[in-house]
């Protein structure tokens, strides 16, 4: 028996709801496009009164400018700092807009050409030459071919050479092929685009060409500047993923509100209270907070210590700040100074657990 997938792309989670919106759809549909953009912006942003559920925080003008840039001739880039849900963002217009979302490329130090356009089978290469049946299609070859959006994740990480792969594909709608000969340029069919995604600590790794720039349009992704919102979300996705890794019950609110607070007083970095301003350098995102929270709730049900409480926050805490020493120090000194004083019942288990993260010289 096959064990269950961990992680479903967004178009198996959510079929249903887009089988849905697809009958229900009467609105002009761009060329390609599977859903009309009043429908995208329901599968994206939820809409109530479908039983459609609002998959991410965002505003409504931000996935209004990314569609309408999907239905032209240029690429969308979005930019953010880490664990905005620019990848989330990106993976569900992808489903909305071609059914697929699996058309991606992970951009790294190691990514290579072949792995964005296309490579060769070696053995039939070798004894057929060159032929569509020894090339074995990348995801812009696909995307291009079927018409379908691609995702390019992390592309300034991506050396420059493989970047600039993209200004022919993005700018003539072309790929060339030259291997194959006179036949061998590939014309991108009706729905195909590109979907990248940079975030703001990263972008000067490999930074983008002129050139290439001019191919994007820049849409920034901020984080979520609401607390009620954000503990929403915190709460709806780490309980989906409790679920999915066998615990029943989501964390209880208290722990969901103090751990949801400490993020947002440690990313901005100008916590109430007269805590440090200090600003943390990890990336205390929605995302992370979701992580800490799922794995808080996995160490309490199994675990055996029975339903969590704010003071198993402080190890978990650690190990999403502990990248940089400076910020487990940062964290100390937050934990005695924030939580330090007067507060609720929660706060108090917080700040007497805090010796979990050792002793320095940082919390005197």
């Amino acid at each position: 028996m096959s064990a269950p997938i961990q992680r479903p792309p967004a178009e198996v989670e959510h079929a249903d709801e887009l089988a849905r919106l697809a009958a229900s759809d009467e609105g002009p549909r761009p060329p390609g496009w599977r859903l009309s953009m009043p429908a995208v912006r329901r599968f994206v942003l939820g809409d109530a009164s479908r039983s459609i559920s609002r998959k991410i925080v965002a505003p409504p003008s931000l996935v209004d400018r990314a569609m309408v840039t999907l239905a032209t001739e240029r690429g969308l880039l979005l930019i953010g700092e880490p664990g905005v849900a620019k990848s989330w963002l990106s993976e569900l217009l992808a489903a909305a807009i071609s059914g697929c979302s699996t058309l991606t490329i992970q951009g790294g130090a190691a990514t290579t050409e072949d792995q964005v356009r296309y490579g060769w089978n070696y053995a039939l290469l070798v004894a057929e030459g060159p032929s569509p049946r020894a090339l074995v299609p990348g995801p812009v070859h696909t995307g291009m071919r079927t018409g379908r959006v691609v995702r390019f994740e992390e592309i300034t990480r991506c050396p420059l050479e493989v970047q600039d792969t993209l200004l022919p594909v993005l700018g003539e709608r072309a790929l060339a092929i030259p291997e194959l000969g006179d036949d061998g340029t590939l014309f991108a069919r009706e729905g195909f685009n590109v979907i990248a995604t940079a975030n703001t600590r990263d972008r000067g790794v490999h930074e983008m060409s002129a050139a290439l720039k001019r191919r994007f349009n820049f849409e920034t992704v901020f984080p979520i500047a609401d607390l009620d919102e954000e503990l929403a979300l915190v709460e709806e996705r780490s309980t989906r993923l409790l679920a999915r890794s066998g615990v029943p019950e989501g964390l209880p609110g208290d722990v969901l509100e103090v751990l949801v607070t400490v993020f947002r007083e440690l990313r901005a970095g100008d916590p109430e209270g007269g805590a440090s301003s200090d600003r943390m350098s990890a990336a205390m995102s929605t995302a992370e907070c979701v992580a800490v929270a799922q794995a808080v709730g996995v160490a309490a049900h199994f675990g055996g210590s029975g339903p969590a409480t704010p003071g198993d926050l402080v190890a978990h805490l650690a190990g999403a700040v502990a990248k940089d020493p400076d910020d487990l120090a940062r964290l100390r000194r937050y934990l005695a100074q924030r939580v330090r004083g007067p507060g609720g019942a929660a706060w108090k288990a917080l700040y007497a657990a805090r010796r979990d993260l050792g002793e320095g010289p940082a919390e005197g």
